[in-house]
C-alpha cells in the first residue's frame, strides 16, 4: 500500500460514519418535528436521543406517572448502558449545583431535582420486578440550548448536544433482548400520557383505532414500536434456568409480552461470556429484593460457596449510598478484597463511587486510631519475637508441649481465643468455649496458655510494640460510646474469618440503626483458626433478618462435588450457632464447568503438564485463569517457573479488579471472594492430611487445610485443575 493509504481509508471511513450520523440525524429531527403535541425543547432533545434508536435503544415519550393523576415523565430511553429517566428543561437560566441543591438564576430550582428522584424510584421498582439491579437505572436532566456535563448526586445534567454522546458512552449493562423486553413492560407500567383536561371522546371497545388517531399523539409515545403490538414479537426463544423455572403449563404463553425466564436466562449467558470481572458483578433477579431490603436492626446474608454474596453486598452498597445521606463502609478481613471490590463498584456505580470506602478491617482501624490521636506502634516481627522469647521462657517445657509441642498453635490459642475474643482474666478464659478448636484443654492446660499470654505481653510491653489484635482492642476502646458514627452503614464481607473483637468493633460504629449493619459470610468458608457467634457480639438477628442464599451461579455440579468431597466429613458450627454438615445441599444453575485431574509420577513431570495446560490458553483466557497455592514457598517457586516459561503473573496482591491479560497467582486464602473461570491448583494435596490424625491439634489443621482448599476449588466457574504427584 503507499505511503498515507492507510491514514486515507480510515480518513474516508470517517467521512462516511459521519455522513451516515448526520442523515440519521436529519432523519430523526423529522420525526421529531411531526410530533405536534411535544413542545419545542422536547423535539430538540428527542432529535439527538432519535439518534440512538438507530443503534438498538428504545425511546418512550410522554408517558403518565404512574400513582398520580396528571404528573407526566418527559421521556424513559432504554438501551445497552441501562435505562435513563429523561427530565427536558428549557429554562431561561444556566442551571447550576451548589451544596447539593439545584439552581437557576440564583433562585433554587430543588423541587424538580426531588421529582426527578422520585419517579426514578418508580422506575426502580418497576425494573426491580424483572430482576434489575437499581444500579442500572439513571435520572437525567436534559437542557435545552446549554452545555453542561456534571454530576448532582446521583442525577446527570447534560446539555442538548452532550446528552447523546454522554448515553453513548455507558458500559454495556443490557443486551439486545433485555432491552426490548425492559421497554416493553415500562410501555405498560407507564402508559401514554392523556392531559386530564382535554376532553375525548373514547372509541367503542373492540372497534378499531383509526391511524389518524394516533398521530401525533399515540404514534409518538413509543420509537421505535415497541415489539409484540401487531400479535408478533422478535424474541429468542426463551431459555430457562432449569432450577429455578417454574413448569408451564402445556399450551400457555408467557405473562405479558415477554418471558422473565427467558430474559434471566440470556442475562447470565451474557454475564458469562464477558471478563470475569463482569461476570463477577452480575446480580441475579432472584438476589434483587435484597438489595431493596429495608431491615430494622443488623442483617446477615450467609449460604454455601458460589450463591453470589459478595455480589448481593456490593449492590447492597450502591443502594445505601444512592439512598441514604451519609457514607458506607465496605470492610473485609483480607487487604486485597477492598482494591478488588472498589473498582467493581466505581464500574457499576461510578455516580456513588465515592461515597463508599472499601478497607481492610486493620487498616481501616488503624486510620481510625490515627484519626483520633492514639498512639500505634504495629510491628508484626518484633512482636513475633516477643513471642518467641515467651514460648523459651515459659512454654517450651510447659505441660503444652505434652499436647502440641509446636509453638504455632499456642500463638494462635493467643491471637484467636485470647485476644481475638478480648478476654481481660483467667476465669474468663477458663470457661470460655473454644469455638472451631477441637482440642480439649484442662484447667491446668489452660492455666500454661495464661501464664504464655501474660509472658507474651511482657515482652511485647517491653519493646513498646502492637500486634493486629491490639489496633482492633484499642480501635473498639475509642469507638465505645464515641458519639457520631462516620459512617451511616457498614457492610462486613467474610465476616467468618474476623475475631469476635473485630465484630464487635464494627457493630459499635452503627449499632442497631435500621440497615445499619449487613454481615455476610459463610462459615464452611473460614480459613483462620478460632471462632465465634453473633451472640457473644450482642448482635441480635432476628426473624428475616437472617437470609441464606441456596442458589449457586457459580459452579456446575462437577465442580461442587469435587470440592465438597474435601469437606464432606467436616461439620462446622455457624456465626449463627448452628452445626451444620460439610455436604450441604444447593441449587444448580450452571452446568458446563468440567473438572480435570494430572496425576504425575515426578513434580518437574507436574509442572510441565501445568505450563503445557496454561501455554494453550488464549491471551484473554489466561486474564481469566489462576494458580492458586497452599503456602507463600509454592508461590515463589510457580512465579519463578511461569515466569521462565513465558507466562505472564499477576500476583494477587498486586490485582485490583481491571482486567489484565495475565494469569493470576496467589494463596488460597487471597483468592477469597474472587472468582476464575479456570483455576488451576498444582500439588492441592501434598498439605492436605487424608488419613486419621493421631493428635487432636492434627486434626485442627488438617480440618483448617480441607476447609482452605475447599475455597480454593469453588472459585472455578468453567475448569478446576487438579495437579497431584503419584510416584510409580
Amino acid at each position: 500500500m503507499a505511503a498515507g493509504g492507510s491514514a486515507a481509508r480510515r480518513a474516508q471511513e470517517a467521512r462516511l460514519q459521519e455522513r451516515l450520523l448526520r442523515e440519521q440525524w436529519r432523519a430523526a429531527r423529522q420525526r421529531a418535528l411531526r410530533w405536534e403535541a411535544a413542545s419545542e425543547g422536547e423535539r430538540r432533545v428527542a432529535a439527538q436521543l432519535l439518534v440512538l434508536t438507530e443503534r438498538g435503544w428504545r425511546l418512550l415519550v410522554d408517558r403518565r406517572w404512574p400513582g398520580t393523576r396528571a404528573a407526566n415523565v418527559d421521556m424513559l430511553l432504554i438501551g445497552p448502558g441501562g435505562v435513563f429517566v429523561v427530565d427536558v428543561k428549557n429554562w431561561q437560566a444556566a442551571p447550576e449545583t451548589s451544596d447539593g441543591e439545584l439552581r437557576a438564576g440564583g433562585e433554587s430550582r430543588d423541587e424538580h431535582r426531588r421529582k426527578l428522584l422520585a419517579v426514578t424510584k418508580t422506575a426502580e421498582g418497576a425494573v426491580a420486578s424483572l430482576g434489575l439491579s437499581p444500579v442500572a437505572v439513571q435520572p437525567v436532566m436534559a437542557f435545552v440550548g446549554r452545555q453542561v456535563n456534571v454530576e448532582l448526586g446521583r442525577i446527570r445534567l447534560l446539555g442538548e448536544y452532550e446528552i447523546g454522546p454522554a448515553l453513548l458512552r455507558e458500559r454495556t449493562r443490557l443486551s439486545a433482548a433485555q432491552v426490548r423486553a425492559i421497554a416493553e413492560h415500562l410501555e405498560r407500567v407507564f402508559p401514554e400520557y392523556e392531559d386530564p383536561s382535554a376532553k375525548r371522546s373514547a372509541p367503542a371497545r373492540g372497534a378499531p383505532t383509526p391511524q389518524s388517531a394516533r398521530t401525533p399523539q399515540a404514534a409518538r409515545n413509543s420509537w421505535p414500536p415497541v415489539a409484540g403490538r401487531t400479535g408478533q414479537s422478535d424474541r429468542a426463544p426463551a431459555r430457562t434456568v432449569p432450577s429455578r423455572s417454574r413448569p408451564r403449563q402445556p399450551g400457555s404463553e408467557p405473562d405479558g409480552l415477554f418471558d422473565l425466564d427467558g430474559l434471566c436466562q440470556a442475562a447470565l449467558d451474557e454475564a458469562r461470556q464477558a471478563p470475569i470481572e463482569q461476570w463477577m458483578t452480575f446480580l441475579h433477579p432472584d438476589q434483587v429484593a435484597l438489595v431493596r431490603r429495608n431491615w430494622a436492626g443488623p442483617a446477615r446474608i450467609s449460604g454455601p460457596a458460589g450463591t453470589g454474596k459478595t455480589v448481593v453486598g456490593l449492590h447492597r452498597a450502591a443502594h445505601l449510598a444512592r439512598h441514604t445521606t451519609g457514607r458506607v463502609l465496605y470492610v473485609t478481613f483480607a487487604n486485597n478484597l477492598p482494591r478488588v471490590q472498589g473498582t467493581f463498584l466505581k464500574t457499576m456505580a461510578p455516580a456513588v463511587a465515592d461515597r463508599i470506602d472499601f478497607r481492610s478491617l486493620h487498616s481501616w482501624a488503624q486510620e481510625f486510631l490515627k484519626g483520633r490521636g492514639v498512639p500505634v506502634q504495629l510491628n508484626k516481627a518484633r512482636a513475633e519475637t516477643a513471642f518467641s522469647f515467651a514460648w523459651k521462657d515459659v512454654g517450651r517445657d510447659s505441660c503444652l508441649a505434652e499436647i502440641d509441642p509446636s509453638p504455632h498453635y499456642w500463638h494462635e490459642e493467643i491471637s484467636y481465643v485470647i485476644k481475638g475474643r478480648g478476654i481481660a482474666s483467667f476465669e474468663e478464659y477458663a470457661a470460655v468455649a473454644r469455638r472451631r478448636r477441637r482440642t480439649t484443654l484442662r484447667r491446668a492446660h489452660r492455666r500454661a496458655v495464661w501464664a504464655l499470654y501474660e509472658a507474651y505481653e511482657s515482652h511485647r510491653t517491653e519493646r513498646a510494640v502492637h500486634d493486629f489484635n491490639d489496633i482492633l482492642s484499642l480501635a473498639l476502646e475509642e469507638a465505645t460510646g464515641a458519639g457520631d458514627s462516620p459512617y451511616r452503614a457498614v457492610i462486613v464481607d467474610e465476616v467468618q474469618d474476623l475475631t469476635l473483637v473485630g465484630v464487635r468493633l464494627l457493630y459499635a460504629l452503627v449499632g442497631d440503626t435500621p440497615n445499619g449493619l449487613l454481615l455476610v459470610g459463610d462459615g464452611q468458608q473460614a480459613v483462620y483458626p478460632g471462632g465465634f457467634r453473633l451472640s457473644d457480639a450482642g448482635v441480635d438477628i432476628r426473624g428475616d433478618r437472617g437470609q441464606v442464599l441456596r442458589t449457586n451461579y457459580r459452579n456446575s455440579k462437577e465442580i461442587v462435588d469435587a470440592a465438597l468431597a474435601i469437606v464432606a466429613e467436616d461439620s462446622f458450627e455457624d456465626i449463627d450457632g448452628l452445626r451444620t454438615p460439610g455436604r450441604r445441599d444447593v441449587d444448580l444453575t450452571y452446568h458446563d464447568g468440567r473438572v480435570h485431574r494430572v496425576v504425575k509420577p515426578t513434580a518437574a513431570e507436574h509442572d510441565q503438564a501445568l505450563v503445557a495446560a496454561l501455554r494453550e490458553l488464549t491471551p484473554q483466557e489466561r486474564s481469566d485463569a489462576a494458580v492458586l497455592c497452599s503456602s507463600k514457598r509454592a508461590i515463589d517457586g510457580y512465579q519463578r517457573l511461569l515466569t521462565q516459561a513465558g507466562i505472564r503473573v499477576c500476583l494477587l496482591e498486586h490485582y485490583d479488579g481491571h482486567t489484565v491479560e495475565a494469569v493470576k497467582l496467589g494463596s488460597y486464602r487471597r483468592a477469597k471472594g474472587l472468582e476464575f473461570k479456570r483455576v488451576y491448583l498444582p500439588l492441592h494435596d501434598a498439605d492436605v492430611p487424608t488419613g486419621p490424625e493421631s493428635a487432636e491439634t492434627a486434626r485442627e489443621r488438617g480440618e483448617l487445610a480441607r476447609s482452605q482448599l475447599f475455597v480454593a476449588m469453588t472459585r472455578a466457574r468453567d475448569v478446576l485443575w487438579l495437579g497431584s504427584v503419584r510416584p510409580r
